[in-house]
């Protein structure tokens, strides 16, 4: 039982450990996973939306749009959905980065109050799989600018060291680890650096690609073909099968983050400054980002009249377009600068930490984003992006249930069962409130495979396909209705702790 002596409430809300001596000895305990004392928890509004800016100013997103156009949406439909995709999920972000800024503790920590200390692993794994699966994608489009960056310089670059292996040229294949490595050296230099890197990649990258969208406009004489295109989908019966699979997969596209955030928010200065900051920068800077990718691509197409769509809607591929090396240059390395802070921000900092989360005292923060890039490249990332519909359906699609089932979990257990309030001390005890039995909550386990197996029986039953198509939405209901209903109908022994004077 946590005394009042353990636990530091101060007027703002926020919790810290008034000595971490009692627990550090526990196998939960490492210095990484650790509560965030309240004299570093210095994140303020801007760096939190500048963390959305650079994290939203990556490849993927500009080429958000291109998936839902060549589906038949024209360019409004397309950023209307991306727009309201990206509302939604800021719903769920911001109900779980609350017990980071509050508790000062990372997303595996939290998920033990719901979860149990060692049932925690589950949604950590999770998450953290999905995470690899993002690291290495994004990797490999960071090894494909760094490519274009040294073939722009060097026209032979490409067969320097012969010709394809695997599909792709030997210099490909190093430019893809030396950006794997580029990712690793700043996770190993730690979470400061990644806030000044982001701090300054947010501006940066926006400036840049604001010129190009200023330079596509003024070279084709207007803003193009696409945005005057009327779209295939002219009725709602034809709109539908298309917007709501869609809708969902813009919902996946952060689904991630929703889990996650507290790995951020834990460094907040208050609950204001990490609301405000992602409220501001997450929804508009997605739909701004890919609304320049309309405007480029759709520029683009009269530019270059006889290139593939495909080609025009990949800004590395066409950027490589460019007849002077400088401004390819130039182009490539703010690319590289937006893939890298995407990259860490998102999707290594909370694998590094859900690793850790397994093995305490044998996995460091360090360790486990090696094991995230290390599985980055084992899960083959130059596939998922070889065909969009993969990446939407069978990626996107798929893997939101899981996650919305346990966003689902979590936000009921800690705003409807808990009412906001943790032990702080007992996140970190084998034998404290959250050992339930075992260390496994089995209510949340169970609600998470229930939610996440009816949201995904639908890709292979076809009568329940639109369960799938809402897979998100699916799960994130199921599970967060069964948790809740299952804690009230068995509820464990001790669940709300009264907070300290």
């Amino acid at each position: 039982m946590p005394t009042r002596d353990e636990v530091i409430q101060h007027a703002d809300g926020r919790v810290e450990l008034a000595d971490e001596a009692s627990i550090a000895h526990s196998r939960l305990y490492s210095e990484d996973l650790a509560p965030v004392p309240i004299a570093k928890r210095n994140w303020s509004t801007y760096n939190y939306a500048a963390l959305w800016i650079s994290m939203a100013h990556c490849i993927p997103t500009y080429m958000m749009s291109s998936a839902l156009i060549s589906a038949g949406m024209n360019w409004w439909q397309a950023l209307i959905t991306i727009l309201l995709g990206n509302t939604i999920v800021l719903v769920p972000i911001l109900l779980n980065s609350h017990p980071g800024t509050k508790y000062g503790i990372p997303f595996p920590v939290f998920a033990r109050a719901s979860y149990g200390t060692i049932g925690s692993n589950l949604p950590a794994i999770l998450r953290a799989l999905v995470a690899c699966g993002w690291f290495g994608i994004q990797a490999w489009i960071g090894g494909q600018a760094l490519f274009t960056f040294f073939e722009a310089f060097m026209p032979s670059f490409k067969n320097l060291l012969g010709g394809p292996v695997g599909g792709h040229t030997p210099t490909e294949w190093i430019c893809f680890l030396i950006f794997w490595g580029m990712n690793i050296y700043i996770i190993y230099a730690g979470m400061d650096l990644l806030r000044k890197v982001e701090n300054w990649a947010a501006p940066f990258v926006l400036v840049m690609t604001a010129l190009l969208v200023a330079w596509a406009i003024w070279r084709a004489d207007g803003l193009g073909y696409l945005v005057s295109h009327p779209g295939k989908l002219r009725t709602w019966a034809e709109f539908r099968p298309v917007f709501i699979p869609s809708l969902t997969a813009m919902i996946g596209f952060w689904a991630t983050l929703s889990l996650n955030m507290p790995d951020f928010t834990r460094f907040g200065r208050s609950q204001r400054d990490q609301a405000i900051g992602q409220v501001v920068a997450l929804p508009s800077t997605m739909t701004l980002f890919a609304a320049m990718g309309v405007i480029i691509t759709s520029a683009a197409a009269v530019i270059y009249p006889n290139e593939p769509m495909s080609d025009l809607w990949d800004p590395v591929k066409l950027i490589g377009h460019f007849s002077q090396a400088w401004i390819v240059g130039i182009s490539m390395f703010t690319v590289v600068i937006a893939t890298l802070s995407v990259n860490i921000a998102a999707n290594v900092v909370s694998p590094a930490n859900d690793f850790a989360n397994a093995f305490p005292k044998s996995i460091s923060f360090r360790t486990g984003g090696l094991i995230t890039g290390i599985l980055g490249i084992v899960m083959m990332p130059w596939r998922l992006l070889a065909d969009p519909h993969v990446y939407i359906v069978d990626w996107l699609v798929a893997y939101s249930g899981g996650l919305g089932s346990i966003a689902g979990v979590m936000i009921a257990d800690y705003w409807l069962i808990r009412d906001k309030r943790l032990r702080l001390p007992d996140l970190y005890r084998e034998d404290g409130a959250y050992r339930y039995a075992s260390g496994w909550n089995w209510r949340a386990a169970v609600a998470t495979v229930i939610g996440f197996a009816l949201a995904i029986i639908g890709r292979w039953v076809v009568p329940l396909k639109p369960l799938y198509d809402y897979a998100w939405f699916v799960g994130f209901g199921v599970s967060l209705g069964l948790y809740y209903l299952l804690m009230k109908m068995a509820r464990p022994a001790q669940v709300v702790t009264p907070e300290p004077a």
